[in-house]
């Protein structure tokens, strides 16, 4: 039984957790007598590329996903403009914690919840290293998806999202 990709090579995915991968091929390997597929991807945001291997038959198991559209990035923009939140007083590791769980959804909304909550507490006390490196890898992950929806450079994008994030 042939199982049939829903992405193509040469295309852009996103990876929860790692980010924006481009899809290098689909081949099939055989593994334990048995033939399966693969998708290999390169993530984008290593130097060198990273290389990931993923079965066909997990693909929906590991989250991997389209890049958002131009509609979704604006949505994105509302949530890191909304100001009523409130910030758990919880410690600082356990909100690491719970931010790293949002980043592995791969949700760009939860991502952009984690860049604006980091921004919220950043305007009232230092970041911790630990969350300034949080802050970093979130809004990594966030600025090379936008900057491909909106087909906008990379930097431009940044410059956006400090904007918002300064405006919070």
């Amino acid at each position: 039984m042939v199982a049939m990709s829903e992405f193509n090579i040469g295309e852009k995915i996103v990876y929860p957790g790692q980010g924006v991968c481009i899809v290098d091929d689909i081949q099939t390997l055989k593994i334990s007598n048995e033939s399966q597929q693969f998708l290999f991807l390169s993530v984008l945001e290593t130097n060198p590329l990273k290389k990931i291997k993923v079965p066909l038959t997990q693909v929906k198991k590991v989250g991997l996903r389209r890049i958002i559209d131009q509609k979704t990035a604006n949505k994105v923009y509302e949530v890191l403009r909304d100001r009523d939140v409130v910030i758990d007083n919880q410690t600082w590791n356990r909100r690491l914690r719970e931010y790293t769980q949002k980043i592995k959804t791969g949700s760009v909304f939860e991502i952009a919840k984690v860049i604006r909550d980091l921004s919220v507490i950043k305007s009232d006390k230092e970041l911790s290293s630990s969350e300034k490196q949080m802050f970093d890898t979130a809004q990594g992950l966030l600025v090379k998806e936008i900057s491909i929806a909106k087909s906008s450079p990379e930097d431009a994008v940044k410059a956006e999202l400090d904007v918002l994030c300064h405006n919070i």
